[in-house]
């Protein structure tokens, strides 16, 4: 009969469903999102820096793309977080400098992640938020934590963990602080360091981890953050004489260069400090982010062990950057290639298929000059899961240029940057780069800047006053005028004839921020 034909039809609909479902569950990848805190673009070895010790983060180049043009819109740690946890651009996502992120988005990473079938783990630094009622972290659809944010305020599984293995001890022995320039071995036993707990911690849930689902693991670390205190036996790997000399004494950087009639403030923003007593920062900083890479690679032995590695995408970067003296800057929250170019490397599986673009046939250790944000990481999961973003999202799959077979890849011709008022009222901005030029507006000022990245790399010349390059500056400041009316942001941003406005006010928050407290916070870590 009709209707008997009509169940058959139906139940071989379901079932091809069901098959589907199964394939789909049997060829997903496992992914593990790896992050350190504040790190450099060059401290990479495989971009090019031979002072740099990074065996396992240079496989992870090797054996996949490392993506050259890599930047943070947003460079310090909540607003980049939040761009990760959304997927949008500054504006879209609300924060447009160190606020506190939403307590939920409508549209979430890791909470889609959950809902196409992944376990959702994060392991170190969420910086997401704290629960006073909860005494836990704001997951944001991890379906666990264990927490490391470096944090006086919260009291997380780094802490509670610290004071049971050594009861009435000091984890901040070493007597550095949060935003500390200065860097020192550290203190206590090895096995004590954050950078430590957090390798360990990941390393476990690998060793142990047998549910059927395919996992979403975020490992992020709290270091090469300061307090820049590596292990001495790690720290002893670099000689300060060898340490790079800071990029300083450039046509526009004197400002910065604040003298000291006595040691100053261990948190200051800026200022010339001397080139030793940076080397000396750098040693540690070095350190740091070569103690961190020891566990990425004890970590990545794991996978090995468990059989996975072939079936796991791997993607490895940071919030944002560390000027480290460079331009007499130090930390982030600035335009500058130390505190907004990144590191980005992803490695894939050879057995993957890109849902929406085909086979991955790239070739393997290549570097990609594409500019790419912390925005794209979000479609690139939901990619590599086979899922297509069920809202509209502003960044875009890292696996569409991965040679995926298609003649002409579109991609973005540059990004977005900006920061609101940070450390200092003079220093909010917006920029744009596509990683060969850099155009910056320096809103409290009303002045702009134009670097040539191909031939300064370390932006030691403002050509902003160059006549040669007058059209390019033109074309630049345009596409900013373009980019804040497209976006709506207003009179107090460009006014109706097309021109840049000076802002002596900052606005930390954009109307898009989901919920309340947009007050101005002068507390950055």
């Amino acid at each position: 009969s009709t209707l008997r034909v009509q169940c058959m039809a139906l139940v071989a609909v379901f079932g091809l469903l069901l098959l589907k479902a199964a394939v789909s569950a049997g060829t997903r990848p496992n992914i593990l999102f790896l992050m350190a805190d504040q790190m450099r673009a060059d401290l990479v070895g495989a971009s090019g820096n031979e002072l740099a010790k990074t065996p396992s983060l240079d496989r992870l180049a090797r054996e996949g793309v490392l993506f050259r043009n890599a930047f943070s819109s947003t460079p310090t740690c909540t607003p980049a977080r939040a761009a990760i946890l959304t997927g949008q651009k500054p504006w879209n996502h609300g924060m447009l400098g160190y606020g506190t992120v939403a307590k939920q988005y409508s549209y979430e990473m890791p909470r889609a992640m959950a809902g196409a079938g992944y376990y959702t783990k994060s392991i170190g630094k969420d910086h997401f938020g704290w629960d006073k009622e909860l005494k836990q972290g704001i997951p944001h659809g991890y379906l666990d934590t264990k927490l490391y944010d470096g944090l006086t305020e919260e009291i997380d599984n780094y802490d509670q963990w610290f004071s049971k293995v050594d009861p009435g001890g000091n984890p901040m022995a070493t007597g550095l602080t949060w935003n500390d320039y200065r860097g020192r071995p550290y203190a206590l036993p090895e096995y004590l360091h954050p950078t430590a707990w957090v390798g360990r911690t990941a390393v476990e849930f690998l060793n142990n981890y047998n549910r059927t689902e395919p996992f979403m693991l975020k490992v992020s670390f709290h270091r090469p953050h300061s307090p820049y205190d590596p292990p001495k036996r790690v720290m002893d790997l670099f000689n300060v004489s060898d340490m790079p000399e800071p990029y300083d004494g450039s046509n526009w950087d004197q400002r910065f260069a604040l003298k000291y009639t006595s040691t100053p403030n261990p948190g200051i923003w800026c200022g010339d400090i001397g080139t030793d007593v940076v080397k000396h920062s750098r040693q540690a900083y070095y350190g740091s982010v070569t103690f961190v890479d020891e566990w990425i690679g004890l970590i990545l032995a794991a996978l090995e062990e468990k059989n996975w590695l072939e079936t796991t995408l791997i993607l490895f970067t940071a919030d944002h950057g560390d000027m480290i003296g460079d331009h007499y800057h130090f930390r982030k929250g600035y335009p500058y290639q130390g505190s907004a170019h990144i590191p980005m490397l992803i490695r894939w599986p050879d057995s993957l298929t890109a849902e929406n673009h085909g086979p991955i046939s790239a070739s393997r250790g290549i570097h990609k000059e594409e500019p790419v944000e912390l925005r794209d990481l979000f479609p690139t999961f939901l990619d590599a899961a086979g899922e297509n973003p069920m809202e509209p999202v502003d960044g875009e799959s890292l696996l569409k240029l991965l040679d995926t077979g298609e003649v002409d890849v579109q991609w973005r011709d540059f990004i977005d940057l900006e920061h609101d008022i940070c450390y200092n009222v003079t220093n909010h901005w917006n920029a744009l780069t596509d990683g060969h030029i850099k155009y910056v507006f320096r809103a409290y000022f009303g002045d702009e800047q134009l670097f040539n990245l191909d031939t300064d790399p370390h932006e030691m010349i403002d050509l902003v006053r160059n006549t040669t390059w007058v059209k390019t500056l033109e074309l630049w400041r345009s596409r900013m005028v373009k980019q804040f009316q497209d976006e709506g942001r207003g009179p107090d941003w460009v006014s109706p004839d097309g021109e840049l406005k000076r802002r002596v006010k900052g606005q930390l928050y954009s109307p898009h921020y989901p919920g309340k407290g947009r007050e101005t916070t002068y507390i950055y870590s």
